[in-house]
């Protein structure tokens, strides 16, 4: 349902049954809710960032893939970034790219 690089890929899929208006049965796919995860990266370490520097360019340098700001999200427990994507946190937390 999502990319294996999205912060919902593994999350498990659910259906609802429900009725339409013309009455017919319908089964609704979805992805379950997606929580916050407790910080459990002890070698993060923390970079200090200037009010309009955004998640998505911090990510591509970070990271190497600006796509993967929802790591710096979580990181600092952000459920939903700025909507231009920019970043009002000081400093930031940054946790390991992901296999080191």
């Amino acid at each position: 349902m999502f990319d294996p690089s999205s912060r919902y890929a593994g999350l498990d899929d659910a259906i609802v049954e429900r009725r339409d208006a013309a009455g017919d049965h319908r089964r609704i796919r979805y992805a379950r809710r997606r929580f916050l995860p407790r910080s459990t990266d002890a070698n993060a370490t923390e970079i200090v960032v200037c009010d309009g520097d955004r998640l998505d360019r911090t990510a591509a340098e970070m990271f190497g893939d600006p796509t993967e700001y929802w790591l710096l999200c979580d990181a600092n427990r952000v459920m939903r970034p700025g909507a231009e994507g920019s970043c009002r946190y000081f400093p930031l937390r940054c946790p390991n790219p992901r296999g080191e």
